[in-house]
């Protein structure tokens, strides 16, 4: 076993010197590990929708995973997030002798350097989509900035608020959270009490946004965007600048 590995959160992972076996907790890890090495994942939750024929055990949701049934499938190792999965569930895991890999990035450099020390650690190597991906978030962006109110759900009405992935994925393109300074990272809004902003970001996930669903709540300008190139950190990262910038002329 190797014993030096450490994760996001700093815990230590013992994993095999070969992994051969793995269960993931998270959509994006799972789309990050099946683009080279998709045999070795056994078991994936069901949002897990990247690649579209991926043929596993499914475990559940992000957060009430099957825990017996990832036990019955006897991984080398589980890949999680601080922020998807519940802290109960992954110690539950842990506790049965299972190692539980988290990550817990808040920026776009912080996603590549997460998935590059994961992915080194779990398949030996860096993938060509992971340089990639660098390569494309690496200028920076000097025009026109706009001023946005960034919503993830509705019934009650929650958006982007301090330190999030999405946040400093969109200010990479001009697009600058209003709620950045928010004293949580997902607050509560009214739709008819925010601060100024120029336009509204709807994703069609974790909510499904849509044009028929969300723009009519708000005076300004709405965009729906894809949500997994908005939230998701893995092989979409490579077409999420471009893709997100057109939608968000």
């Amino acid at each position: 076993m190797r014993e030096s590995l450490r994760d996001d959160v700093g815990d230590v992972v013992s994993l095999p010197f070969e992994v051969t076996r793995l269960v993931s907790l998270v959509p994006s890890l799972t789309e990050s590990i099946a683009a080279t090495h998709q045999h070795l994942i056994v078991g994936a939750t069901d949002w897990c929708t990247h690649p579209a024929d991926l043929d596993v055990t499914r475990v559940r949701g992000t957060k009430n995973p099957a825990l017996d049934v990832i036990a019955e499938l006897a991984p080398d190792v589980v890949l999680a997030n601080a922020e998807e999965n519940r802290a109960v569930d992954l110690d539950a895991l842990r506790a049965r002798g299972i190692a539980v890999w988290v990550t817990a990035p808040t920026t776009v450099d912080a996603s590549l350097d997460s998935l590059e020390r994961m992915l080194s650690a779990i398949t030996g190597d860096v993938p060509g989509w992971l340089r990639d991906a660098r390569a494309v978030w690496t200028p920076t962006y000097d025009e026109m900035r706009r001023r946005a109110v960034v919503p993830i759900w509705r019934r009650p009405w929650m958006a982007l608020g301090r330190d999030t992935f999405a946040g400093d994925l969109l200010s990479r393109i001009g697009i600058d959270n209003v709620l950045a300074h928010s004293g949580e990272r997902y607050p509560r809004i009214e739709p008819d009490e925010l601060p100024d902003y120029d336009i509204v970001v709807l994703p069609d996930e974790p909510y499904a946004f849509s044009p028929t669903d969300g723009p009519e709540a708000f005076t300004r300008p709405a965009k729906c965007v894809s949500g997994r190139h908005l939230t998701w950190y893995g092989p979409s990262l490579v077409e999420a600048r471009e893709l997100l910038s057109g939608q968000l002329q």
